[in-house]
């Protein structure tokens, strides 16, 4: 379009030019001067950007008193109308694109509500008092605990609580603010595998309900870990490891060196088709297992060396390039590492040996206490790692602290084994997926175009530019509660949340919706019809109006006209 208007303004000069050279050769002065202003004025016509119209200011944008939604009176999980922005807001939003700029009161729009406005330049002022930023897991194999963290906007303050309700308003646990803190944390582990959905509810100093709401849960059967064990010699840690991994109904190839040619062996309960994990203390490996467990990572298998009764420091850094160095009796005590967890803190003893700072060989420390001092070392191995772990004399804890043991045992299993396969994973795209706004279902390990059912619709896979270890599809929720999906053989659900659930949630998430967009407006972007609109104030104040602009052109085309006829009067 821009080339047209150009060779059309480019014609128009042409043509006054050449207009008044002619009349210049036949030395008709009025006339030059009247051709060579109609040419002029012309293509500066052509050539001049559009009035303004709504674009001559900024589009004001209430969010707040735009973003009420109809109460539809309707129980949860009920079928309900579908629930749109007001009308001002539409009409609001549908001008927008005209306007070079838009001013915002309040916390703004969600993410599906700016994914598809051009940028414009943003005046706001953004607030934080007052809302709330939630973070939980959507999904969670049974076995693990469930952490709800939740974040307030200002000011720090002593005293308030969080608490986790069961679906009947039971209290499942509840954590405080002892000093001033924005952020607390409550955990809760699931006695079972089903859909739930808890409430969350913060309460002031005085005991008064800051805000309440849903917290969908889908707690899964768990996959069971498949695990070798190899030790050196039999030890109380050993045994309560192999109880806290038999209680979570892991399979277990289970191997303990009693004597010089005496060997327990524990049977696999089922074939360990794909193994997680190798476990080995130091002891067995330096009698001569570390060559073979060094073939089994090479392949992949990660290797977690229990490093409690390592002796051999010359083996370990002549064959991994890790150095040891043995703890001084008296500064044992001194060396010992508080391991923080949720409501406890255990006091591990360090290693015999433990890797020296800085060791080198591309070993790197991957967990540290709450004093800083690390307590697990990694490295890689060709197509695996290998994890030594520097702690022992554990089973102290199993009898004092079993929970925060196993727990910290999690962890440790996080950092060394390998996930269980899935053919397809669900990813939660969407912090909160609200009725009638645009969401968005993506998965990972599932082919672009195949088809994926939500709730009774049936859709196709898309590939996303921003995710590109996953398709994705866009849907509309209509009603609130879980939505089943399904892509071949896979199951999962999705659960949709109510325009009136957590206000603050969602006053939150449409601030930070609003931060990104003002962010991409950074600079300011002219509406597309504006030709020549994103150029210098400057020159666009200097420009003559379009109006003047064409009443010159009228007014010398006048001119030469009545010349003309003049001319041809004269030559009568």
């Amino acid at each position: 379009m821009n080339v047209d208007i150009n060779l059309l303004c480019g014609g128009a000069a042409v043509a006054g030019a050449a207009s008044a050279l002619l009349y210049a050769r036949r030395k008709r002065w009025p006339e030059t001067a009247l051709a060579a202003l109609a040419g002029v004025s012309l293509a500066a016509l052509l050539a001049a950007p559009a009035a303004p119209g709504v674009a001559s200011g900024p589009l004001m944008l209430d969010s707040e008193a735009w973003m009420s939604q109809p109460d539809t009176g309707g129980a949860r999980g009920d079928a309900v109308a579908e629930v749109v922005p007001g009308d001002r807001l539409a009409t609001a939003l549908a001008a927008l694109p005209d306007a070079a700029a838009v001013e915002i009161q309040g916390h703004g729009l969600h993410q599906a509500q700016w994914r598809d406005v051009a940028p414009r330049k943003v005046q706001w002022q953004a607030a934080k008092e007052g809302l709330l930023w939630l973070d939980f897991p959507r999904s969670l194999p049974l076995g693990r605990s469930f952490a709800l963290t939740v974040r307030r906007g200002g000011a720090a303050q002593a005293g308030w609580r969080l608490q986790l309700l069961a679906e009947n308003g039971q209290t499942l646990a509840e954590t405080r603010a002892a000093q001033a803190a924005d952020t607390l944390t409550v955990q809760w582990q699931p006695p079972m595998p089903e859909l739930m959905v808890l409430q969350a509810r913060l309460l002031d100093q005085d005991g008064k309900a800051i805000a309440q709401g849903p917290v969908p849960l889908r707690v899964l059967d768990a996959v069971p870990l498949q695990v070798q064990g190899r030790f050196g010699a039999p030890s109380f840690d050993t045994r309560a490891l192999n109880q806290l991994l038999t209680d979570s109904n892991a399979i277990l190839d289970w191997q303990t060196t009693l004597g010089k040619s005496l060997t327990r062996s524990e049977e696999a309960r089922a074939p360990l088709t794909q193994a997680n994990a190798l476990i080995a203390d130091a002891a067995w490996l330096e009698r001569g297992g570390l060559r073979g467990a060094l073939a089994q990572v090479a392949q992949g298998l990660p290797l977690l060396v229990l490093g409690g009764n390592a002796d051999d420091a010359p083996l370990w850094q002549r064959e991994l390039g890790l150095r040891l160095a043995a703890l001084s009796a008296t500064t044992e005590q001194e060396d010992v590492r508080h391991l923080a967890l949720a409501g406890a803190t255990l006091a591990m003893a360090p290693g015999a040996q433990l890797p020296v700072a800085g060791t080198g060989g591309g070993w790197q420390v991957v967990a540290r206490d709450k004093d800083g001092k690390p307590w697990a070392w990694q490295r890689d191995w060709q197509k695996g790692r290998i994890l030594w772990l520097g702690v022992r004399d554990w089973h102290r804890q199993a009898i004092s602290e079993p929970a925060a043991l196993g727990a910290w045992w999690q962890q440790v299993m996080d950092l060394a084994t390998l996930g269980s396969e899935q053919k397809v994973r669900w990813v939660d795209s969407e912090a909160m997926p609200l009725a009638g706004l645009r969401s968005e279902v993506c998965a990972q390990g599932v082919a672009t175009g195949g088809a994926v059912s939500v709730g009774q619709q049936v859709l196709r896979w898309q590939a996303r530019s921003e995710r590109a270890d996953a398709a994705c599809v866009a849907w509309w929720p209509r009603k609130t509660g879980w939505v089943p999906l399904s892509s071949g053989a896979e199951r999962s659900e999705v659960y949709v949340f109510g325009a009136q659930d957590w206000p603050a949630w969602q006053a939150a998430l449409r601030h930070d919706a609003t931060a990104r967009y003002a962010a991409l407006a950074g600079q300011p972007v002219a509406p597309p019809h504006a030709a020549g609109a994103s150029g210098p104030a400057g020159a666009r104040a200097g420009m003559l109006p379009r109006w003047l602009l064409a009443i010159a052109f009228a007014a010398s085309m006048l001119g030469l006209w009545w010349r003309e006829r003049q001319s041809g009067a004269e030559i009568r």
